[in-house]
């Protein structure tokens, strides 16, 4: 955790209560100076605080002027926070534990996001209509390399030496910034000679090329599933005349070299995508807005290019091969344990947690504080990235760690398709507790979904969440249930058993050779099949590979400690090999085998066939080898003819 030497509270302008005692006690500061105008007339007061160092400012707003006033002193910048506009501008009297808990999450170390550099050398091909896209054109000259792809050709167009021009439709677009690839269809480029109107070479279909930038004004559909997530795509409608410059205006910002967030962490190695050719999860897949994510033989790929980080992927992965890097779950889970845990230790009994994203739920938060009443003062907003990354882990480990109820605030853009999943999965797991997804558009309808609504405080030990996803959830759903009786779960859950078909089962062991996380393993010893339900995901690999159909998916959290341990679904006695006694096959496969082959098969016409039926590997090939006109056999051996033989065959003759 950040240190902190000095701690700066301002109730600016006297609009907010403040509580520095439970404040200093939250976040372990030396001192604690608390002023009406830090900005302005108490301006000194941080002044001599950043001289000191290990500063910590709870005022967000002004963050700029303090590092800026933290640059002149050339001393290290104050750690900044919000606590007026998340607990200070509330109807309630007393938030004095909420802005304890929002100080003590502040100090929490988060660790840096893995980037990459994407390098935009400025070439922009720009869409749309003659009207709008030239003068789109010309706008941009000046600073990109523009190609303008016309859908129309007017009689009375001149060719320009700023920028190339042609006609034609789109077929298709990928990439993203810097990397776009598109084909077009009857394609024709604008000649840069002749006198009059310009010309036009002749039409063909399939033409290829690459840009940094697509600036789309066709007023058609996006060219791009998401499109507002696709970095370097810039798509306006045409008849919107200050939507057109905004987007011209955006384009122009888009060269140079730009630090691309890799929002996910991928493990290879523990996706169940498929093995063998054996499709098992698809959900990455099914769920990424922007289609970032595709197939690569048994696992899966996923672009960083595209991927616009809206962590529906490692909301949904079963096994944790994609997880969240912006910040990382353990991150999160810190979070909002600290969170909990500070607000009770400040007097609170019963916090909830408001999940909201970085811009969206912020502003909201922020408009509601300034015009209306407000959050209440046991409501704690949880900012994440993007709320369509909150899974059932991270619901269920905010129930567990003490908070008494789960509000997601959605943006107007979220795609609620994982959200409304899994919520549906955290309520199976935790009937009882009070998960919602907010439908609130504006401050005055957040205020009605929050205010009058607090349930009691929960009556569960606070788990501390350790661990990935899947050990937090199994953490979590132990503290939320008191029995240990399996959780029964919705299809798709990535949790549960599988039921087998003792009688069907042949125990030829495909499924325990395709399992990709070893959920399903055999015994070196004898014939069996054993089964680790704590590690299985439920991708199905198992069902759609057993010859005999033997395998069923049986959905559900067993919390029983035994669910981590192997247990033997189907198991039998190896055959005894009928001439050396070794152990080997399976007895009942192999007694039905000679049952069906003996005297019926050409093959297996006498018992000597019949017999090597039984044996073991090597007394089969022995047997098969000494057999009467067996293939393998040849003729004897000649002898070796040594010198003393070649020299007696000289003196005969």
């Amino acid at each position: 955790m950040t240190t902190v030497k000095t701690l700066l509270l301002c109730s600016c302008e006297g609009s907010m209560t403040l509580d520095p005692e439970t404040a200093q006690a939250a976040t372990g500061a030396e001192s604690v100076r608390r002023v009406d105008r830090l900005c302005t007339g108490d301006l000194d007061v941080a002044a001599k605080a950043l001289a000191d160092g290990d500063t910590m400012i709870a005022c967000a707003q002004m963050a700029t002027l303090f590092d800026e006033l933290a640059e002149d002193l050339q001393t290290a910048p104050a750690l900044t926070t919000d606590i007026r506009d998340r607990a200070g501008w509330t109807a309630d009297k007393n938030a004095h534990a909420k802005q304890a808990a929002l100080l003590a999450a502040a100090r929490l170390p988060v660790a840096s996001t893995p980037t990459r550099d994407i390098i935009s050398e400025g070439t922009c091909l720009i869409l749309g209509a003659s009207d709008v896209a030239l003068p789109a054109a010309d706008a941009l000259a000046d600073t990109l390399a523009i190609t303008v792809l016309l859908s129309d050709a007017p009689d009375d167009l001149t060719p320009s030496g700023a920028y190339d021009i042609a006609t034609g439709h789109i077929r298709s677009a990928t990439g993203a910034l810097s990397a776009f690839a598109v084909t077009v269809d009857r394609f024709a480029t604008a000649s840069p000679g002749g006198r009059g109107a310009a010309r036009f070479s002749a039409p063909k279909d399939g033409a290829t090329s690459t840009c940094d930038i697509i600036l789309d004004l066709r007023g058609d559909g996006p060219l791009f599933p998401a499109d507002h997530k696709r970095d370097g795509y810039v798509r306006a409608d045409p008849g919107d005349p200050l939507a057109t410059r905004d987007a011209i205006a955006k384009a122009r910002t888009l060269q140079g070299v730009f630090e691309k967030p890799i929002y996910i962490r991928f493990d290879a190695h523990i996706c169940a995508h498929s093995r063998a050719s054996q499709t098992g999860c698809n959900r990455c897949i099914d769920v990424c807005p922007t289609g970032a994510i595709t197939p690569n033989g048994d696992t899966v790929h996923i672009d960083p290019d595209i991927c616009a980080g809206c962590g529906a992927c490692a909301a949904v992965c079963p096994s944790g091969a994609a997880s969240y890097d912006d910040p990382k779950v353990e991150t999160l889970f810190a979070r909002l344990r600290t969170l909990a845990s500070t607000y009770r230790a400040a007097g609170g009994t019963a916090p909830r947690a408001l999940f909201t994203d970085a811009e969206y739920g912020s502003e909201m938060i922020a408009l509601s504080a300034r015009f209306g009443r407000g959050l209440p003062a046991d409501v704690i907003p949880v900012e994440v990235p993007n709320i369509e990354g909150v899974g059932h882990a991270e619901t269920l480990a905010a129930l567990a760690v003490g908070f008494s109820a789960v509000d997601i605030l959605p943006t107007p853009r979220s795609d609620l398709a994982v959200p409304t999943r899994e919520i549906a999965l955290a309520r199976a797991v935790a009937p009882e507790a009070r998960i919602t997804l907010l439908d609130a558009t504006d401050p005055d309808a957040l205020e009605t979904a929050l205010y009058g609504t607090a349930p009691d405080a929960p009556k569960i030990e606070p788990i501390l969440p350790l661990g990935g996803r899947r050990e937090v959830t199994r953490i979590a759903a132990a503290a939320l249930n008191p029995t240990d009786t399996p959780i029964p779960l919705p299809g798709g859950a990535p949790y549960g058993a599988i039921a087998l078909d003792s009688d069907a089962c042949t125990l030829c062991l495909a499924c325990v050779s395709l399992c990709p996380v070893g959920a399903l393993s055999d015994n070196p010893d004898r014939p069996e099949v054993r089964f680790n339900e704590g590690a299985c995901v439920q991708c199905g690999i198992c069902a759609s590979a057993c010859p005999e159909t033997a395998i069923a998916l049986e959905p559900r959290l067993n919390l029983d400690k035994d669910a981590l341990a192997p247990v033997v679904l189907h198991g039998e006695d190896p055959f005894e090999c009928i001439e050396c006694g070794k152990m080997f096959g399976v007895k009942s496969t192999i007694e039905r085998i000679a049952e069906k082959l003996g005297g019926q098969h050409w093959m297996y016409a006498d018992s000597a066939q019949t017999r090597m039926i039984q044996m073991c590997d090597t007394c089969r090939i022995t047997a098969q080898y000494h057999q009467e006109n067996s293939p393998f056999k040849g003729g004897q051996r000649p002898a070796v003819r040594t010198t003393q033989d070649y020299l007696d065959e000289r003196d005969e003759n």
